[in-house]
């Protein structure tokens, strides 16, 4: 009798390694056949920024993001310095544009993205994701040339075990 209690209890710590628990920022490697995952634990903090430079206008553009409790993602606004190339000048529907102290504002009312695919450029200018006081440069932990697919997931045990965790400064 105590040899199946062991062997129950064993068997349930197996299977619990392999159920989804925590929820993360993560980025999948695309287009290879052993996608590497690199991911963020999400706390109760739902807020963070992709923060990089327009390789045009040598600008930081800041994007804003809430992570929803259905495990996708609102984009709250974008912040830049210079129109034209990429930038958008006017609001479309759904969208407000403000511009104060010589920054553009643009705010989304429903942008919900389920995912997105980023690509790491092998250029020196600015790729980072700042959540809460972390700021994580995604150029020197990612691989420049790759392509990544963005998403917010609820990760196991062996998951993150396989996984790379992203720490900033």
């Amino acid at each position: 009798m105590k040899k199946w209690v062991v062997m129950v209890i064993i068997c349930g710590l197996i299977a619990l390694m392999f159920i989804p628990f925590g929820r993360a920022l993560t980025f999948t490697e695309t287009r290879t056949d052993q996608p590497t995952l690199h991911y963020i634990k999400l706390t109760e903090h739902t807020d963070f920024q992709i923060i990089f430079t327009h390789s045009i206008h040598l600008t930081d553009v800041i994007e804003s993001y809430h992570v929803r409790p259905t495990n996708d993602f609102q984009l709250l606004s974008m912040e830049y310095s210079d129109v034209a190339i990429g930038m958008p000048a006017y609001a479309e529907d759904g969208q407000t544009l403000i511009y104060e102290d010589g920054v553009y504002t643009l705010s989304y009312d429903e942008a919900i993205l389920q995912n997105f695919t980023l690509y790491i450029g092998d250029v020196d200018y600015k790729l980072q994701l700042q959540y809460m006081t972390n700021i994580i440069d995604l150029k020197e932990q990612l691989t420049r040339g790759k392509s990544y697919l963005f998403e917010v997931k609820k990760l196991s045990f062996y998951e993150k075990l396989k996984g790379v965790e992203l720490y900033g400064g």
